[in-house]
């Protein structure tokens, strides 16, 4: 399950928000229509939905109205249409929350992070289960079969990482940055490093891994197994 569905035509844009987003940790589905976003959600689960107003085909009034009709889940619409009526209207429909375009990605950062908490509270901090490996986002404490796995700081930050972007490829140069910081002065062999260690402890064969892919150039990709 994705933690949040984007609704927006923009395709510069939405490569903005989805940046934001992934750097906050939450993955993120994305699609470009009305119709697509009700269709998705009629086979899909997310726990928020980033909504757009001007969309092809169904504006994203009419989403929220459908959407609403099955699901629970907290909606945010961004819109360049400021009005009163607009925001009005978008509230008596359901969602939670408004916010103006052009979008500050600091901000909605923080709207969004404001959602999932009142919507879920604890929940978000529940276990984070990917096949037999578990992360208790609460004590951060990781286990493997039912077996705890002792994990450093960093290796921990990277897991959790790998495990909420399943099937990515994930650059060396975000992964850095994410986890050291653009400012650090680490040397960006650590990723190697701490990626050999991180395997050495979750992998069945350390040398063959199934779980963190090596792609070759560009930098890893976490699959489930």
């Amino acid at each position: 399950m994705n933690d949040i569905l984007l609704v927006e035509d923009n395709e510069e844009l939405a490569e903005l928000i989805m940046a934001f987003l992934r750097r906050d940790g939450y993955t993120v589905c994305w699609v470009t229509t009305g119709k697509g976003a009700v269709s998705y959600m009629e086979n899909h689960s997310v726990r928020l939905m980033l909504l757009d107003i001007m969309l092809p085909e169904m504006d994203g009034f009419a989403v929220c109205r459908a959407v609403r009709k099955q699901h629970n889940l907290p909606i945010l619409i961004m819109s360049a249409r400021s009005g009163r009526e607009d925001k009005l209207s978008g509230y008596e429909l359901g969602a939670d929350d408004y916010v103006e375009k052009p979008v500050d990605g600091e901000i909605l950062s923080a709207k969004v992070r404001a959602l999932m908490q009142r919507a879920y509270g604890s929940q978000q901090k529940g276990p984070l289960v990917s096949g037999d490996l578990a992360i208790d986002l609460e004590s951060r404490c990781v286990s493997l079969k039912g077996k705890p796995v002792e994990l450093n700081v960093k290796e921990y930050e990277l897991l959790l990482l790998f495990v909420r972007n399943p099937g990515k490829t994930l650059r060396k140069e975000f992964l850095f940055d994410r986890i050291w910081g653009s400012d650090s002065f680490s040397e960006s062999q650590t990723l190697t490093v701490h990626v050999k260690r991180l395997r050495s402890k979750i992998e069945d064969n350390p040398r063959e891994p199934k779980r963190i892919r090596t792609v070759w150039g560009v930098g890893y990709r976490y699959e489930e197994i």
